[in-house]
């Protein structure tokens, strides 16, 4: 078992607990119960479904060759969960936020993994955390776990094929993740709720409310995604070759 990643785990779980504790009102990612007309909350749950089906059947091949894979997914679930449902104050806008998480298990385990992740962790927060919902569960996998995982997946190896070191990849990985999480967001709402507006004007207006805090939030967010970057880079370089991350001759150069 990966002893960095649970110690990551453990200190975002002590972090989690803290901030809850806290009680701070915060403003999340997550698309709440009822918001959504059912028409829409229905096209969502089938958009993401294919995404989720797949996922699981990569979970299933990928572990028949690799036992230790389904406990970092559980991990990497754990990390997720945590991080999307931490409470980030953002003083500027006189709120709080939540960071998304879905870059870093899109880096590490790959984007179709990364959607099965967002989902376990998004059913469990509208569960017992009253985060979203049961209705927008759907609208919320697409936007958190594709949007999210595939954007900051795509980034990530972009920047690696142009040859740009890992912590930088996972800062710009991690920040693109995040704000498009919120983009995604932004346009469930807009065509759900739009009635006979347009949508361009209403969706504009929604990602602008959005800025104030997620701008902060993304540039944590890199910065997050960075510092595990690097962290596993000194500490399990092994890692990053075995999830084809690092070419065995980058390790130690």
């Amino acid at each position: 078992m990966n002893k960095t990643l649970i110690t990551i785990g453990g200190t975002l779980t002590l972090l989690v607990f803290l901030h809850l504790l806290a009680a701070s009102e915060a403003c999340a990612m997550h698309i709440s119960e009822g918001i959504l007309p059912y028409q829409w909350a229905v096209f969502w749950y089938a958009v993401s479904a294919p995404f989720v089906a797949y996922g699981l059947h990569r979970l299933n091949v990928i572990s028949k060759e690799d036992l230790s894979f389904k406990p970092l997914v559980g991990l990497l679930t754990a990390v997720v969960f945590i991080i999307s449902c931490m409470p980030v104050p953002v003083p500027i806008a006189g709120t709080a936020s939540h960071p998304c998480g879905t870059g870093i298990s899109g880096i590490l385990l790959g984007p179709s993994i990364s959607v099965l992740i967002a989902s376990a962790a998004l059913l469990l927060q509208a569960l017992f955390l009253s985060h979203g919902g049961l209705s927008t569960l759907g609208a919320n996998i697409f936007s958190m776990g594709v949007i999210g995982s595939f954007s900051g997946f795509v980034v990530f190896r972009s920047l690696r094929t142009c040859r740009v070191n890992l912590p930088l990849a996972g800062f710009a990985a991690g920040i693109i993740a995040d704000w498009a999480t919120y983009a995604g967001t932004s346009a469930e709402l807009a065509a759900g709720i739009r009635g006979d507006a347009s949508f361009f004007p209403l969706f504009s207006r929604i990602l602008i409310a959005f800025i104030p805090t997620q701008l902060p939030l993304g540039l944590l967010e890199g910065v997050m995604t960075a510092g595990m970057m690097s962290l596993l880079y000194r500490k399990r370089p092994d890692l990053l070759v075995k999830m084809r991350i690092l070419e065995p001759g980058e390790v130690g150069s």
